[in-house]
């Protein structure tokens, strides 16, 4: 009976139980308004139920306690009062007379976006680990390279005027030095932190910075830094790979615990190029020799380096309006074979032959032979040379004090003094774990015992060896090395006293055909005799309407021929003297913008070689400058042009006659030109001026600063 009772209770909190008043408890308050709730929903959602039926199944103390407030709860607990009638259990209708169900609601828009986020991380992250380790960050080196080219390209729109902008965070109020400033700064790091064939192309913009704004000559002087090396596991790598899985000790017969009866090889590199890195090997057979391995990255990165090169060019050439882009597909042609190093050992080859073959080079050149048998496509071996470099003047003419009759170690292909093989090996054996010492002897004996000596060479017989050269290579041979940076050119001494140049990195390398190599001698012999109907002749041909803006590029000084007074004669009398010196400045490079326009006219017919001939000549004259002007560079090369017209094997015999007696005549007005070098080559020795490189110099600037530029040439410099 208790247990019935206290049940009931359970159902109404306010019914008597055994004459008991239960007061009511916080869970029963809490069950109360719950089922109140679902009296009400049941109420609002039963539309085909009566009332009456609902009211028969529910107790009637619901109903009291659903139409009585607060205080009529509280007035039921307390006054007892007799039950309406037998308890019923409250039975739920059935979900067909609930009516339709309210639908669940969803987030399905919330959903999508973020399955398309996950889905876009995934490919984002997928993209990002293939291009690092299957392209080595090419697509990432492209889009940054896509990135800041259109930034360098809207500021140079926006700001490149003779009035700055008033626009916050675009116009620039300290003018066109600053616009030149910061844009310098964005490619400059654009370049070193792509590497790579970047840095490649930063040392082509540095080797003609000097006709740069200062700005970027400033900055672009850096790019001759070694580059990073890579470890010594990566150039592991690239020898297996290119020699079938045999390892480097396998290939050059070398060892790295100082076996007995192998060769060594040092670990670290020598040199670091933005190509590849050079490491020095003592073969078993006592030959050393130079080890270029290409960096693994760069076979990897080259397609997207190119690609994003030719679509930077053809943005600019659009935007700016300049005939760039017709050059893209030459360029990158040569920039592709110079990493392929069986290219590069074909060109050495050919230019070996070429030098033993030319009586007037032969025992001054050497070219250091190439070991097929080491090499591949991205391991070349060479000799190893033993020299300075070009750009130490002061040790190639210090007094030489390594006895009367000797030369440098080396000369004429001679084998090096062997290094202390013993000592050598024992210091492996106590290092077999990764050593990174240099273990190749220095050979430092030529500078005596207090390390003051020198080769005791002039700079006149080391620039009329490589004047000669390169005009041979241009006039003669038409085989030409694009790259003649002091960098890649050694210097040693012959037993007699006099220099032997050693000329490396044959990779970029450009192939005149026969025709050109005439029409361009011909021209130069033009450009001495100012023979302007010849060189309007050989322009047309070429397809070049500027034809004094051209000829004072090629001799790299102002070109006085001209028949209405010369180039700077022309220039100057189109400009007002009364504007401003910025709008005068803005004014001439936008003439020279339309200069480009007219030396590329006519883009078909313009030999493509002229870019890379133009850089030698560029670099030749900027050795002989930096060397002091010991050479009349212009006379050689003159010299060089006419000569090879009737030393041409090609040519009739009656034709090369008659260019012999034409030769003849051109030296003779030549010598002439010997008058005004000598004028300055004493005044140089009086300390009254500079050399008669200097003096052309000195001209050519004031040109360039009518267009706005300042030409430098201390790029070699450090």
């Amino acid at each position: 009976m208790l247990r019935q009772s206290i049940i009931a209770a359970s159902h109404c909190p306010n019914a008597p139980v055994a004459g008991i008043t239960i007061p009511p408890t916080r869970a029963a308050t809490r069950s109360l308004v719950r089922t109140r709730t679902y009296v009400s929903r049941l109420r609002s959602a039963s539309a085909t139920t009566s009332t009456t039926s609902i009211h028969n199944r529910i107790p009637q103390c619901f109903y009291s306690s659903s139409r009585s407030s607060r205080t009529a709860w509280s007035h039921a607990t307390t006054a007892p009062g007799p039950s309406s009638g037998p308890f019923e259990p409250l039975t739920p209708p059935s979900p067909s007379k609930l009516g339709a169900p309210y639908p669940a609601r969803s987030y399905t828009r919330t959903r999508r976006w973020s399955r398309r986020l996950l889905i876009l991380s995934s490919l984002i992250g997928v993209a990002y680990l293939t291009d690092k380790y299957v392209y080595a960050s090419g697509l990432a080196r492209s889009l940054r390279t896509f990135g800041v080219g259109l930034v360098v390209a809207a500021d140079y729109k926006l700001n490149f005027r003779p009035e700055p902008l008033s626009i916050p965070w675009i116009g620039i109020p300290e003018g066109i030095p600053e616009l030149h400033r910061r844009n310098a700064e964005r490619l400059s790091d654009l370049l070193r932190h792509n590497g790579g064939l970047y840095l490649k192309i930063g040392q082509a913009i540095a080797m003609q910075s000097a006709v740069l704004p200062p700005e970027f000559q400033a900055m672009f002087s850096r790019m001759f830094d070694d580059a990073p090396q890579d470890s010594w596991e990566e150039v592991e790598q690239v020898i297996r790979e290119d020699f079938g899985g045999r390892s480097v000790e396998e290939v050059f017969g070398v060892s790295f615990s100082g076996a007995e009866g192998r060769g060594v090889m040092e670990r670290t590199a020598r040199a670091s190029a933005s190509v590849a890195q050079v490491h020095w090997a003592r073969l078993p057979d006592g030959r050393e020799v130079a080890i270029k391995i290409q960096k693994p990255e760069i076979e990897r990165q080259i397609g997207w380096d190119l690609w994003a090169f030719k679509v930077v060019t053809w943005v600019y050439t659009w935007w700016f309006d300049l005939p760039l882009y017709s050059l893209v597909p030459f360029i990158s042609e040569r920039l592709r074979l110079e990493t392929d190093f069986e290219n590069e050992a074909k060109n050495s080859e050919i230019m070996r032959q070429l030098v033993e073959n030319e009586p007037s080079l032969r025992g001054r050149v050497y070219i250091p032979p190439v070991y097929p048998e080491l090499s591949s496509k991205r391991v070349l071996t060479t000799e190893w040379i033993e020299g300075i470099r070009l750009w130490d003047k002061d040790a190639m003419t210090r007094p030489w004090l390594d006895g009367y009759g000797k030369g440098s170690a080396g000369v004429h292909g001679a084998q090096l003094d062997p290094p202390d093989m013993p000592a050598i090996r024992r210091e492996l054996r106590k290092n077999t774990q990764g050593y990174t010492f240099m273990i190749k002897p220095e050979r430092t004996e030529w500078k005596g015992r207090r390390g003051k000596g020198g080769l005791g060479l002039s700079t006149k017989d080391v620039m009329t060896t490589m004047v000669d050269l390169f005009s041979a290579q241009i006039f003669k041979w038409g085989v030409v090395h694009c790259d003649p940076h002091p960098g890649n050119v050694f210097i040693r001494r012959l037993p007699n006293g006099r220099a032997e140049l050693v000329l490396i990195d044959h990779g970029l390398y450009v192939y005149m055909s026969d025709k050109f190599r005439h029409e361009y001698g011909e021209f130069w012999k033009a450009l001495m005799t100012f023979d302007n109907n010849k060189i309007k002749e050989i322009t047309d041909e070429w397809g070049i309407k500027a034809v004094d803006l051209f000829a004072s590029a090629t001799l790299l000084r102002p070109y006085e021929g001209g028949d209405d007074g010369g180039f700077q004669a022309k220039l100057m009398k189109h400009l007002d003297g009364n504007k401003t010196a910025s709008e005068r400045s803005y004014e001439m490079q936008a003439r020279m913008k339309q200069g480009i326009r007219d030396v590329l006219a006519d883009e078909d017919k313009w030999p493509k070689e002229l870019i890379f001939i133009g850089r030698n000549m560029r670099i030749v004259q900027g050795n002989n400058q930096y060397l002091g002007s010991p050479v009349n560079r212009i006379k050689m090369m003159g010299e060089w042009a006419s000569r090879s017209s009737f030393q041409d094997p090609n040519l009739p015999l009656g034709q090369r006659l008659v260019n012999y007696w034409h030769h003849f005549l051109f030296k003779c007005v030549l010598a002439l030109t010997d008058v005004a070098f000598y004028f300055f080559r004493v005044r140089q020795l009086l300390h009254r001026g500079g050399g008669m490189e200097d003096e052309l110099e000195a001209r050519m600037r004031d040109v360039a600063k009518e267009f706005g530029v300042e030409l430098q040439h201390n790029v070699f410099e450090g």
